[in-house]
């Protein structure tokens, strides 16, 4: 079984495009399920990093930051 940490490390490494919607939310799943506070801001660089591509790719936002609708 690979640690949360890891896992989201692995998916900032292969993240692209036509994924990053579905990457950043199980990377979110991922970081909430880490229960060390030390974990978590490990993970923040590449939780950061994930954003930042989400955001220049127009990935939809989904669940995290509201409901995802356009006002």
């Amino acid at each position: 079984m690979t640690a949360p940490i890891d896992e989201i490390k692995q998916i900032y490494f292969s993240a692209s495009k036509a994924s990053i919607a579905k990457d950043f939310e199980r990377a979110i799943d991922l970081l909430k399920s880490m229960p060390a506070e030390e974990d978590r801001e490990r993970a923040a660089v590449y939780m950061d990093g994930l954003a930042q591509m989400r955001s220049q790719w127009g990935g939809a936002p989904g669940r995290v930051g509201g409901s995802g609708r356009k006002t």
